[in-house]
């Protein structure tokens, strides 16, 4: 999937589900719950336990997503999660020359800033979309929105403090879509196992995104 459709499919879902686990087959339930809510993509993170492994195996089971990976700190990461087939990479800073090596590999990549320096940085270097981290700390949508001014022909991906109750807040503020991480799976349901509830979180989040 090339650069352009994969930003088309990012409009048209709107959020990302991010996981980390120190569990593999706990990643995968957690991957296999939200896809059930409803997500189309989906990041593992590089830390989670045999992200690669996972990644290929997701990847095969959900033919149709797209399958991608995060928390890249190096360039040596970066090339190993686009050997497992990663079908995105989001950093959680902004490294040139990870930048680039991921635009020469064909694959899109989300690189992490904190200022507009940073986010034109990264965007000037070829990024496809530019990840606002942590928004939490930045002001939440009223700063996302105070860059659309600018900056607003960088689509920008906030993560680090959107929850299920403002990720529509972010797009309407002009995130082109969101990243979730904890808020999609509370702690309390992920240790009872209770999947079921996950699905609707998930659920209730991609219908209140896709009328966005």
């Amino acid at each position: 999937m090339n650069n352009e459709s994969w930003l088309t499919l990012l409009k048209k879902h709107r959020a990302i589900a991010v996981i980390r686990s120190s569990e593999k087959e706990l990643a995968r339930q957690m991957a296999s719950a939200v896809a059930a809510g409803g997500f189309q993509f989906v990041e593992i993170t590089w830390n989670t336990h045999k992200a690669a492994e996972l990644i290929a195996e997701l990847r095969s089971e959900f033919p149709t997503f797209s399958i991608g990976t995060g928390t890249l700190l190096n360039l040596k990461q970066l090339q190993q999660a686009i050997d497992c087939g990663a079908q995105f990479l989001f950093t959680p800073h902004t490294d040139v020359a990870m930048i680039k090596t991921a635009v020469d590999a064909g694959v899109p990549i989300v690189p992490g800033a904190f200022s507009p320096t940073e986010i034109m940085t990264a965007w000037q270097a070829g990024a496809t979309c530019v990840k606002v981290f942590p928004i939490s700390g930045l002001g939440g949508a009223a700063y996302l929105k105070s860059l659309q001014g600018p900056l607003g022909h960088i689509p920008l991906i906030p993560t680090g403090g959107v929850t299920v109750e403002n990720a529509k807040v972010f797009i309407d503020a002009g995130a082109i879509a969101v990243g979730l991480a904890g808020d999609l799976f509370p702690k309390h349901l992920v240790a009872n196992g209770d999947w079921r509830a996950i699905v609707q979180i998930a659920r209730t989040l991609t219908e209140k995104l896709t009328t966005c």
